[in-house]
């Protein structure tokens, strides 16, 4: 029997700076939830609105999966690689932070918002060279279907990262339903809802709502109206190689 819990969109962190407004599903900077520490590997989960012109300037990560899905506006990165690049919706970017990267995301435009969403996944190998990529995707893709945009294999369709993870867009007509296998039996899925309404195993969840489903082999899904929906399936063990 599958195990979840749902986060309902108004219980996430919410940091306001002004030039930045950030949902935090899980422990972030000055929201601290000790319930809410990370989903497995799934360490962060933020939904990001950047004012014009504003962004995060160069600053360092280390040993963690980052990766960006923009929502609307252009975001610029530049990083340490020597990468500067334009990420718009309908793109993901990938970075394996590794043995050490910066890197700065500011909004291109002056005039009007970016948003994005920001996921740290924990990676399964430590101190690998630092790596970027990014790629757009085709909405057509994922109307009626689940899209693969992320998995732990280059071949595959996709970017791909240093953890046995796989991520899923999907956008659902109503009354669409699908079935998701789990690729690994001891990962777990989270779903991240960016609107409309799903069933997930019989559950509701409407816009920016989330759901831990654990010890499940499939996850049936509905949707309940016209819907757009996030899938990350991730190992629910932590074990990184040294």
């Amino acid at each position: 029997m599958s195990k979840y819990s749902i986060h309902k969109a108004d219980s996430r962190g919410d940091a306001n700076h002004g030039w930045l407004h950030s949902k935090h599903t899980f422990s972030f900077a000055g929201y601290q939830d000790p319930s809410r520490m990370h989903f497995g590997a799934l360490r962060v989960l933020n939904d990001d609105i950047v004012a014009g012109g504003m962004g995060f300037g160069k600053h360092p990560h280390e040993n963690m999966e980052i990766i960006s899905i923009p929502l609307e506006g252009d975001l610029e990165h530049a990083d340490s690689m020597g990468n500067v690049t334009v990420i718009k919706n309908g793109d993901i970017q990938v970075m394996s932070a590794g043995t050490g990267v910066y890197h700065s995301e500011y909004n291109k435009n002056p005039d009007k918002p970016v948003k994005f969403l920001q996921i740290w996944l924990f990676p399964n190998r430590k101190n690998v060279k630092p790596r970027y990529d990014q790629m757009s995707l085709q909405a057509a893709d994922r109307h009626n279907q689940l899209q693969q945009i992320l998995s732990p294999n280059p071949e595959d369709a996709g970017v791909w990262i240093h953890q046995n993870a796989w991520f899923h867009l999907g956008k659902f007509d109503k009354d669409v339903s699908v079935d998701y296998q789990m690729h690994d039996k001891n990962n777990g899925l989270y779903i991240f809802m960016l609107g409309g309404d799903l069933l997930a195993d019989d559950q509701l969840l409407g816009a920016r709502d989330g759901m831990e489903i654990w010890e499940a082999d499939a996850i049936k899904l509905r949707a309940v109206k016209e819907c757009e929906f996030l899938l990350m399936e991730v190992p629910m063990e932590i074990h990184i190689q040294e």
